[in-house]
């Protein structure tokens, strides 16, 4: 009878959500690209707390994903330097090392396949005998 639109699902004013809104994912809605929803799931499933709040796994992923671009754009760094397109643990391994801040965050990891950084202590070096013809006898009484 009147054309209001009152008793159809689609309109505001009723109860509950419209049933024709398309659903949006909360990573989408926090702008990131790491699940939210995921994240909320491994939270509640870990048993860390009783509860956990709303806001937790979006500071979460978004923390997680800050970490992850940063990794990333060091070992692709390390990759080109090293003439190479594909980032493999090695590279992972010479950004994580050569970062201060990501060297103490991981300090006791271990990177698969990753090696070691290339380090050569200065007492196993060749000295430079001969620069000064005074020094020549007095070789050992360095220390």
């Amino acid at each position: 009878m009147s054309s209001t639109g009152a008793g159809s699902g689609t309109t505001k004013g009723g109860r509950g959500k419209p049933k024709a809104t398309k659903s949006v994912s909360r990573s989408s809605k926090a702008g990131l690209q790491f699940p939210v929803g995921r994240i909320a799931r491994f939270l509640k499933a870990g048993k860390y707390a009783e509860r956990v709040g709303a806001g937790a796994p979006v500071y979460l992923s978004a923390v997680l994903e800050y970490l992850a671009a940063e990794v990333l754009e060091l070992a692709g760094n390390a990759a080109r330097d090293n003439k190479k397109t594909r980032i493999v643990p090695r590279h992972i391994q010479l950004a994580v090392r050569n970062d201060e801040e990501l060297s103490k965050l991981l300090g006791a990891v271990t990177i698969a396949n990753g090696g070691v950084l290339p380090n050569i202590h200065s007492n196993l070096l060749p000295s430079k005998v001969g620069k000064n013809k005074g020094d020549i006898g007095s070789a050992s009484q360095e220390f």
